[in-house]
């Protein structure tokens, strides 16, 4: 015993014991408070119970009914009577989220009997930036001065109270519980039982409500209504929905649950839903260049960026070429996306008689029509037809940015073709695979 008399500062030891007994109190005060006139008989065994030596006892003898967790079953069915476990070091996955990915600032949660989460808030109390149940984990030697003056009850409780990271009894699964069939060669199989992921489950809500309902974020919100500038933005959830566990007693599930009022959100994990953009066959035109590509609107975006770029630029150093690169890659992009969108249509519809979409474009934008035409598909492996391409995007670019005051020629012309060819050089290895 001569580390804990010697080896701690009283006054820890002072502060931990106030901190206690301060918590045992403010409990009793808290019933003593609904009691009526009359009651003296209850008051006086509220009192007595409250004693710290007596409460902490009971404290101890309760502690064995509830269990620290961050995996629980219960979120499963309320009347599952499987386990739950805790993990301090789960399997670690860097590339998949979870509970792992908390680490040590992580909330634990606490199931088992809702009349006995007092004793887990007991533990949670906090000195000097460690709470007592920490302290436990340690066997903090203040902590146990600070329980009793008896060594031996003091040690009997600090016992007690580190169980609460215990499972009451091997990990057992239940009929109420998720239950998976894992097959395992020669007929076997391994019975796995998914439980819920009440630790993590926690942050998402505690940050989702943050994003959403603190002082920062409403106020971020205000300002975008009125169009004031601001330093910082805010987060939407689309489509978010609330599962409710637990109906009208949720501290029955758990004690972060019970925090949470019952609520968890689920986020949207469905598939996107392919909409079509009501695009029709360009018929009617030689070329899609004129009309259909040059009106979409980031094409005019980049178009008039890339005008007027070169309309003050006298120089031609490599920041230059690269600023100019990177606008003309933007519109070869808009390209690809605007052949991808036609690429959703029905296969053949360029060989429909109000088409007169030149031969090259037609084999560019309408693919598939060559799994019901063999010549097309002949043509349509050939790939010439991407050099023709790429001389159309040139010569539309160069008509396009064209204005009285500047000019543009072969050298310009060149340069458009390369970029473009680039991109498309892509498609070139495709065709070549599939020959």
């Amino acid at each position: 015993m001569t580390m804990l008399q010697t080896d701690f500062p009283h006054q820890e030891v002072g502060a931990l014991k106030a901190l206690i007994h301060g918590f045992i109190q403010e409990r009793l005060q808290a019933k003593l408070e609904k009691l009526g006139e009359g009651e003296q008989d209850r008051h006086q065994k509220l009192l007595e119970e409250h004693r710290p030596v007596a409460w902490l006892q009971d404290a101890a003898r309760r502690v064995g009914q509830i269990q620290l967790v961050n995996f629980g079953l219960k979120f499963t069915h309320p009347d599952a009577r499987g386990s739950s476990l805790y993990l301090h070091d789960s399997v670690q996955a860097p590339t998949l989220v979870g509970t792992h990915s908390l680490g040590d600032e992580r909330d634990n949660d606490v199931v088992g009997n809702a009349a006995a989460l007092d004793v887990y808030k007991f533990l949670k109390l906090e000195h000097a930036g460690k709470s007592l149940l920490q302290r436990v984990a340690e066997g903090d030697p203040a902590l146990l001065a600070a329980l009793s003056e008896q060594p031996e009850q003091a040690a009997d409780w600090l016992q007690a109270f580190a169980c609460i990271v215990d499972s009451k009894g091997p990990p057992t699964s239940h009929k109420l519980a998720k239950q998976l069939y894992f097959p395992l060669p020669n007929g076997g199989y391994h019975l796995l039982a998914p439980l819920f992921p009440t630790s993590l489950v926690h942050r998402v809500y505690t940050l989702i409500q943050n994003d959403r309902f603190s002082e920062e974020a409403q106020a971020t919100r205000s300002a975008y209504r009125e169009k004031r500038p601001w330093a910082q933005g805010y987060r939407e959830y689309p489509n978010l929905v609330i599962q409710n566990f637990g109906g009208t007693k949720p501290q029955n599930i758990s004690q972060l649950n019970s925090e949470r009022r019952g609520e968890s959100y689920l986020l949207p994990s469905l598939p996107p839903t392919w909409r079509r953009s009501g695009l029709k066959p360009p018929t009617q035109v030689q070329s899609v260049f004129i009309g259909w590509f040059a009106r979409r609107q980031r094409v005019r975006e980049l178009s008039k960026a890339l005008r007027e770029f070169l309309a003050r630029t006298r120089h031609n150093n490599l920041a230059i070429r690269q600023a100019r690169q990177h606008l003309v890659a933007g519109l070869c992009d808009e390209l690809l996306q605007f052949a991808a969108e036609l690429h959703e249509l029905p296969p053949g519809w360029s060989a429909a008689s109000n088409c007169q979409l030149d031969s090259a474009e037609a084999l560019w934008l309408d693919p598939r029509r060559g799994q019901t035409d063999e010549s097309f598909a002949s043509l349509h492996r050939r790939g010439d037809w991407c050099d023709e391409v790429c001389a159309r995007f040139g010569k539309w670019l160069n008509h396009t940015l064209q204005t009285e005051q500047q000019t543009l020629g072969d050298a310009e012309y060149q340069q458009w073709f390369g970029d473009l060819d680039t991109e498309l050089n892509m498609i070139r290895l495709e065709i070549a695979d599939h020959e």
